[in-house]
Parts: C-alpha cells; sequence; structure tokens
C-alpha cells in the first residue's frame, strides 16, 4: 500500500495519471484516443499520419536494404538478388496474414473505443492476438514443407534456387515476430498513438540496416546473413509491441484472459480484414503470375527487373500505406461517434492527398528509372532492361492513388464487402488474366502492360462505388447495424 504524507501529494498523484480536459480529467493512457473526436483535423492528420508514414518507410527498408546490399555482393550479386526476389509471394503472403488480422481488427476496435465500450474493443485485440499465433503455425508448417517446390513455382531456375532457399529457411524461423510486428502495430495506432507504433518500426528497422552489412560482407554469410538480420530485427519489433500493449500506457490493454479465439470477434475481424490481406495476398499471386511469364517469354534478367520494379513499387507505397494507415482510425472512431461531418472532411482529405502522393513518386520514377535501377544492382544489362520497362509498367499507378485513398475509407467505415469487392477486381479479376493473355500478343512486353491497364480500370471503379454508397453508408441507421 502507498501512503502520501499530505493531501497535495495524493492529488498530485493522482492527476499525474490524468489528463485535464474541457469535459474533465481524463486518464493518460486514453489521450490520444481522445484527441481523436476533437482536435483540429489538420494538426491530427499530421500527428498520426507523419509517425505512420515514417514508420512504413522504414518498414519497407527491410527488404529494400536486403536486396540493395545483395545486389551489391562482388561476383554473385545479379544472380543473388534474383534469388531473393523469387521469395517476395511467400514474404508478401506472410505480412498478408498480418494485415489480415492488424487491417481488420483495428478498424474494428477503434470504432468500439468510439462507442464508449472498452471492454469489447479489449477483446477484439485478444482474439486478434490469437489469431496471429494460429496463422504462424499453419504458414511454417506448409512454407517448410513445400519450400523447394513452391520458389520452383514461383519463377526460380537452377542458377538461383540455392540463394532463394538460403533465404527462406532462415526467414520462415522469424515468422511469429513478423505477425507480432505487423499485425499488432494497427491497434497501437487506432488507440491515436502513432508515434509509439513508428518507434516500434524504427529500433527494428535500424538493428537491420547496421546488422545487414556486418553479417552479409564481414561476416561472409552473403544471404544468409541477411535474413538472419531480418528475423533479428522483426523480433526486437514484434518485443516492442507486446510490451506496450500490456503496459498501463496502452488504452487497449492486451490480456492473457482476452488471448483466447472467440469465434465470433474472429468472424468480424477476418470479413473485414479479408479485403486487406486479399490486396497483400494477391501481391503474392501476381509475383507468381508475373515471374513465371517473364521467365518463359525473357528468363531470369526480365525476372531480375521485375525485382527492382516491385521494389520501387513498394518504396512508393511506403508512404501511401503510411498516410491511410494514420489517418484510418480517426476516421473509424469518428464514425463509431457518429460524428459525420468530421468523417467527410478526413475521407475527402485521405483521397486527395493519396493521389498527390502516388502521382508525384511514380511520375519521379517514369522520368529517371536508370537512377533506381542502379540502387539496386551494378549489371548495365539489368539497368538498361528497367529503364526501358519502367516507364510502361508505372504508369497506371499514376492514378492508382485514388484508390489508395478510397479502399482505406471503406475498411475504416467497416465496409468489408465493398473493399474486398475492389481488392478482388483489380488482382484477380483484371491483371492476372491479362499478365497471362497478353503476351501472346505482346510477347514479353504484354506482362508489363498488364499492370497499368489494370490499374487505371481499378481506380475508376473504386471512385464510382465510392460515389454510389457513400452516403447511404454515413447514417445514423446503417452505423447502428454495426454490431
Amino acid at each position: 500500500m502507498i501512503y502520501w504524507k499530505t493531501k497535495e501529494e495524493y492529488v498530485s498523484s493522482a492527476r499525474s495519471m490524468f489528463s485535464k480536459k474541457a469535459g474533465g480529467w481524463i486518464p493518460m493512457n486514453q489521450k490520444g484516443e481522445q484527441k481523436m473526436g476533437t482536435e483540429s483535423i489538420p494538426k491530427l492528420m499530421v500527428s498520426m499520419a507523419v509517425p505512420s508514414i515514417i514508420a512504413q518507410i522504414i518498414n519497407i527498408l527491410y527488404n529494400i536494404v536486403d536486396r540493395i546490399y545483395i545486389g551489391h555482393i562482388p561476383g554473385v550479386g545479379a544472380a543473388a538478388l534474383t534469388g531473393v526476389g523469387i521469395t517476395f509471394p511467400i514474404i508478401t503472403l506472410i505480412s498478408a496474414f498480418s494485415a489480415f488480422v492488424g487491417m481488420g481488427g483495428a478498424p474494428l476496435a477503434a470504432i468500439w473505443l468510439g462507442k464508449g465500450d472498452r471492454k469489447h474493443a479489449e477483446k477484439i485485440l485478444g482474439s486478434g492476438t490469437c489469431l496471429l499465433v494460429i496463422f504462424t503455425v499453419l504458414l511454417m508448417a506448409v512454407f517448410y514443407g513445400f519450400l523447394r517446390p513452391f520458389l520452383y513455382m514461383f519463377g526460380a531456375s537452377d542458377a538461383t534456387i540455392g540463394y532463394a532457399m538460403d533465404y527462406m529457411y532462415i526467414y520462415l524461423l522469424g515468422t511469429l515476430f513478423v505477425e507480432l510486428a505487423l499485425g499488432l502495430n494497427p491497434f497501437i495506432i487506432s488507440q491515436g498513438r502513432s508515434r509509439i507504433a513508428m518507434i516500434s518500426i524504427v529500433i527494428g528497422a535500424v538493428v537491420n540496416i547496421a546488422l545487414d552489412p556486418l553479417f552479409i560482407f564481414v561476416f561472409g554469410w552473403g544471404v544468409k546473413g541477411a535474413a538472419i538480420a531480418t528475423v533479428l530485427s522483426q523480433a526486437v519489433s514484434a518485443a516492442w509491441n507486446v510490451k506496450f500493449l500490456m503496459s498501463p500506457k496502452s488504452s487497449l490493454r492486451l490480456s492473457l484472459c482476452h488471448v483466447r479465439p472467440s469465434f465470433r470477434i474472429m468472424w468480424q475481424i477476418c470479413s473485414l480484414g479479408i479485403s486487406p490481406f486479399i490486396m497483400r495476398s494477391t501481391e503474392s499471386l501476381i509475383s507468381i503470375v508475373l515471374n513465371r511469364g517473364l521467365q518463359i517469354y525473357g528468363g531470369d534478367l526480365y525476372v531480375g527487373s521485375l525485382t527492382i520494379m516491385q521494389s520501387v513499387l513498394q518504396l512508393f507505397s511506403a508512404p501511401l500505406s503510411g498516410f491511410t494507415q494514420g489517418v484510418q482510425p480517426i476516421i473509424s472512431y469518428n464514425y463509431g461517434a457518429g460524428n459525420f461531418d468530421r468523417v467527410k472532411k478526413l475521407y475527402r482529405s485521405m483521397i486527395g492527398i493519396s493521389f498527390a502522393i502516388s502521382f508525384t513518386a511514380n511520375l519521379t520514377a517514369m522520368i529517371f528509372p536508370g537512377a533506381y535501377a542502379a540502387l539496386f544492382t551494378n549489371d548495365r544489362e539489368l539497368i538498361g532492361l528497367v529503364s526501358k520497362v519502367m516507364p510502361v509498367f508505372l504508369f497506371g499507378m499514376l492514378f492508382f492513388g485514388l484508390q489508395n485513398g478510397i479502399q482505406p475509407t471503406f475498411l475504416a467505415l467497416g465496409q468489408a464487402k465493398i473493399s474486398l469487392f475492389i481488392a478482388m477486381f483489380r488482382k484477380v479479376i483484371l491483371l492476372v488474366p491479362l499478365a497471362l493473355v497478353l503476351p501472346r500478343f505482346f510477347g514479353v512486353m504484354g506482362i508489363y502492360y498488364a499492370e497499368p491497364i489494370s490499374d487505371i480500370i481499378s481506380a475508376a471503379t473504386a471512385g464510382i462505388l465510392f460515389c454510389i454508397n457513400i452516403k447511404k453508408i454515413l447514417s445514423k441507421e446503417y452505423l447502428a447495424r454495426i454490431q
């Protein structure tokens, strides 16, 4: 028991755990949550989005830095880079399952925080954590069991399979760390604590960047060293997330009593999370289709070009993803609280800024493709190929920022079906068939044409669906249906 000598000491101690607001005193761990409903929108968007953008940019450096270092290994850089690039579908699928939980559970938690039911929000966090553990076990079992045939199916050749196997055998050991690092981060952001979420990513990235050259070049471990560095860095990020969510500083507390399967809540998480899951996981499918097509019609050099261009796209998508992740919980919280005017201002800003970021970033790569290619390789032939095909491949991404703003808005508003359709439409309905059919008419360039065509059509479709549905969604009657 704690004793205070004076009344003043008692009052001072009590006030240290609370913050003074116009409506009275609120717990300090709820300050971030409360500001989402009251703070000015421009200031709020900056405070939430900027840390999230920084976090996403740094997070993407996990793979980017690996590839930059691997691509410059003396004598084998080009083959090693291609081999590690072939692992992209598996890595993407692992992160897709973390998005399944994080992007599905966090908006739900934020909506229930907006409704004032903290206990239910914590149950969502607990069930989400349970799902992450289940997914970890399943993913490790499947990929360790069938790794070699998967990699050959994804476009590996006899010259690159060894590098791919070396990287993935080690990377898979850290699957749980990846799931907890990426899957729990959105729950931290959903409380208005984007800076805390950013620190988690920053710490992990710093560890990765520091260990990569040590393990790859100094110790001479090559691609194995890159994988070890990535696993250790993800472990640090995962530990940070768990420690914060279990501490009194967190508005959403991760407690063991809630880390258990609630099938009703898991179903709700999955129904909303299926859209970002498909968006991420179909990147894996797309990589498989594109890699196979490029291997058949072009060869290892063309597969290597895709590795570089996908890395550039990841780099550009990071600020977009960070921005939308930062704004999403604000939309969800205000939607749950019935503040529809704030919701309108928020989604208009999110869509407009997403478009501006996407257009500007991709335009620079179309103008200076060789400069981006040189970051990843010294091979002049590979740089020349990337310089030729990157402007074609990225053209549709000039407009794709519209969809990158609209789809997260649907997710933030709990609209699982619409968001799912948009994700399926771009990747499965458009891109995969186009990537299979167009090479029959245009040769290897047909594979590069498929991306911009699907991006433009998908962005236009997302815009139409948004205009048709948004008025209906922003109503008290519709909000009351969310249980």
